[in-house]
């Protein structure tokens, strides 16, 4: 058994939609993230960087923090979604996962920022974070015109990329220029896994406004 201790967030989803293509027993603690219980002292201890999503495998005792750490943990522990050690594919894998973690992830969260949550908008911000995020989407689609998936095969590249892609529509960005990302992009989001995990834990967006989000989001940057 897993305990997934996690929030409605792409990084969130993740894991949630990893586990469930994987068929793993897990246990969900959706933490609430608007009264600080990622930084209680309880889950410090897991993860003392204090952000979700994390993990505590109950096979072995091991807690990882960090969703692509986190993936490639659960694909090594079960054989699926990343190549083998040894295997020159899992190298391509890991790097267009790492592209996530470190490019459009980081990048796409800034611009959410800047565009939604900053006290005041800054004109130059928003337009570097939005340039970047799209210059990095043109990469994905540059990739996505030559391979079905980013590591040619289904796999936790595919499962870190989707869940940043599928909140294009909060960051104000069109698709319409990236026809491969958008095929990639309706392809993996009608695996059956994907359709539950991503809906794992339930987005408070559904029950607010987006006036409510904003500052329930501006809450935790303060």
């Amino acid at each position: 058994m897993i305990d997934l201790y996690t929030a409605a967030t792409p990084n969130g989803k993740k894991v949630s939609i990893m586990l469930e293509e994987l068929g793993a027993a897990y246990k969900v603690h959706a933490l609430n993230l608007s009264e600080f219980e990622h930084k209680e002292p309880w889950f410090l201890e897991i993860n003392p960087n204090g952000k979700v999503p994390a993990i505590v495998d109950n096979d072995n005792g091991t807690a990882v923090f960090e969703s692509g750490a986190i993936l490639i943990y659960l694909a090594d522990k079960f054989g699926s979604f990343l190549p083998p050690l040894g295997d020159s594919s899992r190298t391509t894998c890991i790097q267009w996962l790492m592209f996530q973690m470190s490019a459009v992830g980081p990048m796409q969260g800034q611009l959410n920022v800047f565009l939604k949550y900053a006290p005041e908008k800054i004109p130059y911000a928003i337009k570097r974070y939005t340039e970047e995020t799209k210059r990095l989407y043109s990469i994905l689609d540059e990739r996505l015109s030559e391979v079905e998936y980013l590591a040619e095969e289904y796999s936790v590249a595919d499962i870190a990329t989707w869940p940043w892609i599928n909140a294009y529509d909060w960051a104000e960005l069109d698709l319409g220029a990236f026809p491969n990302l958008i095929r990639w992009h309706a392809e993996v989001g009608e695996r059956p896994a994907v359709i539950r995990g991503n809906g794992i834990p339930p987005s408070p967006k559904e029950e607010e406004t987006e006036e409510e989000r904003i500052k329930r989001i501006q809450k935790l940057l303060s």
